[in-house]
């Protein structure tokens, strides 16, 4: 399980999304934000269900999503924080700001082919 955190673009509140790789696939587990508004899901889908945190933010799950690959783009004012394993790691300082970033499952013996260490 890994989530990314960043300050919406438009609405300038916090998002955590968090994702689970099950079945070789990266899947989305839950998004969680503080308040609705552009850029935000406003509607529950069939299957997602809404609780509140310990700080009162909205968290929703049951989402039927996987991404091959998955894609960020990092903030040019707010960054985005990569946290896996209790790391948090500052994708702004490790790719730079504007960065394309793509996480997706690779094959140790695509990792050694394709020069990805």
């Amino acid at each position: 399980m890994f989530s990314v955190e960043f300050i919406h673009s438009v609405n300038q509140t916090p998002v955590k999304d968090t994702y689970v790789i099950e079945n070789g696939q990266i899947k989305a587990y839950s998004t969680t934000y503080r308040s609705f508004g552009a850029g935000v899901q406003t509607a529950l889908q069939e299957g997602q269900t809404m609780t509140y945190d310990e700080n009162g933010n909205m968290v929703i799950t049951g989402f039927d999503i996987a991404y091959d690959p998955l894609r960020y783009i990092v903030g040019t004012v707010s960054d985005h924080i990569l946290c896996f394993d209790g790391k948090e790691i500052s994708l702004r300082d490790m790719c730079g700001r504007n960065a394309k970033v793509v996480f997706e499952i690779v094959t140790p013996f695509e990792i050694l082919t394709k020069g990805l260490l």
